[in-house]
């Protein structure tokens, strides 16, 4: 099986241009491409993790990976999958999320001895002149054309602004400006970016010539990104400081019937043929699969120490045999200012472990009688703990899987 099949079997593939061209240079490990990375928060998160597995899988192959970090597209935008404008961030902040972003795309990606580049367009968006660039790139695009693609398509009706409009163009710019300064060849994206992905294409072959070697390859990435990308407790961040590897690991555990062998497939480096012995397991044998995908995850993420303790303690959870004192559970502190007249109620603490999002989903699920505190049932509402209650830790669990050490300092 080549590089390009094992992607497809993989289920990684959604759209390409060129297809034999895409297959020759990925197969010979001489593909030089990128993948862009909008720096919208300060930490990269499951649908970026998709982004990176793929980058890691084409850089195995011998090809060579850009990561492009959007200090530039960063200060407008992207309109794709948005109902509403976002929300505008300053330099300051976008500086911050891009070197949080830098620190954590080095754990995945080899950049030693010119292996990958790490990019920023602010080095050229930022200094472009105005006019220049509408008579050098704006006269390459086609107004009517560009309202066709479903990023724009999706926002007219509640009104699409003139700096988002202008995203298509720095985007495209992007993929031209790599393609002259490190010879990139092939720019990837997930699935909602193809109109985008299509426009640098286009600017390429219409700029340098029809023969220029600009190819574009969509993966499905975003749609499954954003079906897997929820928890409860909101977004999966691969930073363990927003997301525990406990939490992480209990994320991809959890994971619908439907989507391990998708996501095995998708997401970790086991041998396609291991796969697919799993895939012709008994349906009984579902959990065993599960705990695989979130192993490997976890690992690739956390690494193997934070993989074990994960593991560990899941299975001790599922058995009952851990209490308070074990160092795998994943805790949180809380403090003085947390309590009121010297003591916390249990629909607070519920809340601040972030085992439910609102008073209102604690109280209902004390009333339904889900909330243990040490293995006892809570059944009133007004329960509440002082300093001294906490001990080592009062362990809290919010139906059959959701735990937390509360600790009191």
């Amino acid at each position: 099986m080549t590089v390009y099949e094992e992607l497809q079997a993989r289920g990684l593939i959604a759209q390409v241009t060129d297809e034999q061209e895409i297959r020759e240079l990925i197969d010979n490990g001489k593909a030089t491409f990128y993948i862009g990375f909008d720096p919208t928060a300060d930490s990269l998160h499951v649908g970026h993790f998709m982004a990176l597995c793929m980058m890691k899988r084409m850089q195995m192959a011998g090809n060579r990976p850009i990561a492009l970090l959007g200090g530039g597209t960063g200060m407008i935008g992207d309109p794709s999958g948005r109902t509403d404008m976002r929300q505008m961030m300053t330099v300051e902040t976008i500086d911050h999320n891009i070197e949080c972003f830098r620190q954590q795309i080095g754990r995945f990606i080899d950049f030693s001895d010119g292996k990958a580049l790490m990019v920023n367009n602010a080095d050229w968006l930022l200094n472009l002149n105005y006019v220049e660039l509408l008579r050098e790139v704006g006269a390459m695009f086609s107004v009517n054309k560009m309202l066709t693609a479903e990023c724009y398509k999706q926002r007219m009706e509640k009104g699409l602004s003139f700096l988002e409009f202008n995203y298509m163009i720095m985007q495209s710019y992007d993929f031209y400006m790599l393609y002259q300064k490190y010879g990139c060849n092939i720019q990837m994206g997930g699935d909602d970016q193809w109109s985008n992905m299509l426009g640098g294409t286009e600017l390429i072959r219409r700029k340098l010539g029809k023969d220029a070697y600009a190819l574009t390859i969509t993966l499905l990435l975003n749609s499954e990104g954003k079906k897997m990308g929820k928890t409860v407790g909101g977004a999966v961040w691969l930073d363990p400081n927003k997301t525990k590897p406990y939490d992480f690991y209990q994320y991809w555990r959890n994971v619908g019937d439907d989507d391990v062998i998708k996501c095995l497939r998708m997401l970790t480096f086991l041998p396609i043929e291991q796969i697919e012995e799993i895939a012709a397991w008994d349906g009984s044998r579902i959990n065993e699969a599960k705990k695989i995908l979130a192993y490997e995850l976890t690992d690739l993420v956390h690494g193997e120490e934070e993989a074990r303790k994960a593991e560990s303690a899941a299975q001790a959870l599922f058995v009952g045999t851990v209490d308070s004192s074990s160092e795998f559970i994943p805790s949180v502190t809380v403090t003085e200012d947390d309590m009121v007249d010297g003591s916390i109620d249990i629909l607070a603490l519920l809340q601040k472990a972030e085992l439910v999002k609102t008073r209102s989903e604690a109280r209902r699920a004390v009333d339904q009688g889900g909330v243990t505190v040490n293995g006892e049932k809570v059944t009133d509402i007004k329960t509440a703990y002082k300093a001294e209650d906490f001990g080592d830790g009062l362990m809290l669990r919010k139906g059959k899987k959701s735990y937390k050490k509360a600790v009191f300092e």
